[in-house]
């Protein structure tokens, strides 16, 4: 999992196999790949460089047979494995954790595993551990780890869910469904005090910075995963949009939102930077309905605030 050289394309399905039985079968390729995608394995055998996309054998099967796309991970693993893991009280690992369900990637070192499941001595072993069992995917070009699919990302929610060490975060998480809503309605008040309820249960995320920001947002808005594919920093030719929420082809109804995010400016200067910049025009075909939405801390104060437009 970490590096497979020449046998990468031999740890499960590849992408053009998933793509075949789908169209066998009649699934929705783009579904399957939301759920069940994300393990990104690379070949440089030969001299050259091969990256392959690589889905659960176990996953697809039972998808197809059932005709269903859900979590099919319990069939072979129980949530409590995840769990015993997580809680492991390891200087930055709970922070690691966070930042990953919230969709970001950590940087690690897999050279300190010993391979030894049973005694750990940094947060890094911890995860390296994960990614040999699964539960994280790992990319040798950035160093970095990050949970896959939608699968297993609900793997960790019923870990998180079961977990005291986690239970402010479990709690953001199950009220980000009326954050979302709150921002669809244009209640500005609502989306700051929720954000920042979510930041101040989670004392680790410290602001410094625009990014450190981005980590509690994403935390905030998490069900707005159900409905919309994220981009963070998104080019828009006159500089980056720091959040966007695309709407899956299938929830096309919902407004598409793009975020800006300012630490210790202005919630007007960021929605001018949204407008000067011209940020919607990289949203072609969502002119209509679409939402933009400025978000500042003031460190002084301590306080986030939001402006939310529709244009």
């Amino acid at each position: 999992m970490i590096d497979s050289a020449e046998i990468s394309d031999c740890f499960g399905f590849t992408k053009e196999e998933v793509y075949e039985l789908c169209s066998q079968y009649g699934m929705d390729f783009n579904e399957m790949k939301e759920w069940y995608d994300g393990y990104h394995l690379v070949s440089k055998a030969n001299g050259q460089h091969i990256e392959y996309s690589i889905y659960s054998p176990n996953s697809i099967v039972e998808s197809i047979m059932r005709g269903d796309y859900d979590g099919y991970w319990n069939q072979t693993e129980t949530y409590e494995a995840l769990q015993k893991y997580i809680q492991f009280n390891m200087d930055g690992l709970k922070d690691a954790i966070v930042k990953m369900v919230a969709g970001n990637e950590v940087t690690i070192d897999t050279g300190a595993f010993k391979n030894d499941m049973y005694e750990f001595h940094s947060r890094d072993e911890v995860l390296t551990l994960l990614i040999h069992l699964g539960y994280l995917t790992y990319s040798r070009e950035r160093q970095a780890a990050y949970i896959p699919n939608k699968e297993v990302t609900q793997e960790f929610l019923r870990s998180i869910n079961h977990s005291k060490e986690y239970v402010e975060i479990a709690d953001s998480i199950r009220d980000s469904k009326e954050l979302v809503e709150a921002l669809w309605a244009g209640d500005e008040l609502t989306v700051a005090e929720g954000i920042e309820k979510v930041h101040q249960s989670f004392p680790p995320i410290q602001y410094n910075s625009e990014l450190a920001l981005s980590c509690v947002i994403e935390l905030a808005f998490y069900f707005a995963r159900e409905y919309y594919t994220i981009l963070r920093e998104l080019p828009t030719g006159k500089g980056y949009a720091d959040i966007c929420y695309i709407p899956k082809p299938r929830y096309a109804s919902k407004p598409a939102v793009i975020i800006e995010l300012k630490w210790n400016q202005s919630v007007k200067t960021a929605i001018d930077q949204i407008k000067e910049k011209n940020y919607p025009k990289v949203l072609d075909g969502y002119e209509e309905d679409l939402l933009i939405c400025g978000i500042n801390y003031d460190k002084k104060s301590k306080k986030h605030d939001c402006r939310i437009e529709k244009l």
